[in-house]
């Protein structure tokens, strides 16, 4: 018999949960008419896979670790046309399922996320530090980087589609593979859908740690991002460092120390560009991310000659003029140094031109296993 809905429940010592969670699972979805499955990937040293099994769910022993591993392995069993997640703690009410079943099976959406905020939490149900500033908080920062308008980015409580699922490149072991697969998902161009939920206290004692967890789906959402990680940091650091070193300039008496500092800021800031560009290309080359226009431009054949040319300008450029200032210095007998404006500038240069030519080899080699465009 074909399965119309498998649901995914990730266990780690919750025995006392899941006698409660799969008989509603199980009644819920007998009374919505439709076949099933229930995958229970556990990783426990108390009886719940016994308990779970008794039920009537499918036992796998969890090879990998983390919450995001479960899943991961759990996805590879799955037969439903549509997949429900969710904890197995009692926090989820399993009897809502037909409201993120739905949109899936009238064609209304691919994927779609419960919202705790906009639903109801019961007492005792969400800490303060997660409902008013750390969910909210990570989801405005995922919905700014990904363009996506969400609520609630964590909710476990989530339904999607096979299709879509198998469109989802899902790789984090952790608890950032919630915000992966939201951002996953966006990427996919799936059509996501929130829905009000009830959220309650969850059975038995919490396994979350707050900044550690919270940080994970941050440092994802970075790295998922090099322009906001990398590009606009090095851009604004070239800018300050620019306007800075126009005012030292020109500007008497000598100001050193403000010519050092605009120096290293438009270094630094370079270096973070060419980290941040070798990060898009490199995710394009992998098939972690779609080309844009930055990386089309840096993945052409001829990006290494190019930079090359631009480089070895500089590099002239630089030398003849610190070729000019040692003359002087020579022609002086060697003494005192006073040019320190132009030297500054020439060792900028010189910098900048080196960071540039071993950028550019460093992207071809990038791409020499895939080819170039």
């Amino acid at each position: 018999m074909s399965v119309e809905v498998s649901v995914v429940l990730p266990t780690m010592n919750e025995e006392r949960a899941v006698e409660k969670v799969i008989p509603v699972i199980k009644e819920t979805l007998k009374k919505m008419g439709v076949t099933y499955e229930i995958i229970v990937v556990d990783k426990s040293t108390d009886k719940t896979p016994e308990i779970a099994e008794r039920l009537g769910a499918k036992v796998i022993r969890q090879k990998s670790k983390g919450y995001g591993g479960a899943y991961i392995e759990g996805f590879q069993h799955v037969r439903g046309k549509y997949i429900v997640i969710g904890d197995a703690d009692g926090s989820y009410d399993f009897s809502e399922m037909p409201k993120l079943l739905e949109p899936l099976m009238k064609g209304e959406a691919d994927f779609v996320i419960g919202t705790r905020l906009k639903g109801e939490i019961k007492e005792g149900a969400m800490p303060w530090l997660h409902r008013y500033i750390g969910n909210p908080l990570l989801t405005k920062v995922l919905n700014f980087l990904f363009k996506i308008k969400v609520s609630d980015a964590h909710c476990g409580f989530r339904a999607l589609t096979r299709e879509a699922l198998q469109k989802l490149p899902l790789k984090c072991r952790g608890m950032e593979f919630a915000s992966e697969m939201v951002i996953e998902a966006a990427k996919a161009g799936l059509r996501i859908k929130e829905v009000p939920i009830t959220y309650h206290p969850r059975i038995g004692n919490s396994k979350l740690n707050s900044f550690r967890d919270g940080w994970r789906h941050l440092r994802l959402m970075l790295l998922y991002s090099p322009s906001y990680l990398f590009i606009l940091p090095g851009l604004g650091l070239i800018l300050l460092g620019t306007v800075i070193m126009a005012y030292a300039y020109n500007t008497e008496p000598l100001r050193v120390h403000s010519l050092i500092l605009s120096s290293l800021l438009i270094i630094v800031g370079f270096q973070i560009i060419n980290f941040g560009i070798s990060s898009k290309v490199y995710a394009v080359k992998e098939g972690l991310d779609q080309p844009d226009r930055t990386t089309r431009f840096f993945m052409k054949y001829s990006i290494l000659e190019e930079g090359l040319f631009v480089g070895g300008i500089m590099f002239i450029v630089g030398f003849v003029l610190g070729l000019r200032i040692f003359l002087n210095w020579r022609a002086s007998g060697y003494g005192e140094l006073f040019e320190i404006r132009q030297a500054v500038v020439v060792m900028t240069l010189i910098a900048l031109s080196i960071q540039l030519i071993f950028f550019s080899f460093f992207i071809s080699t990038l791409m020499l296993k895939e080819g170039f465009e």
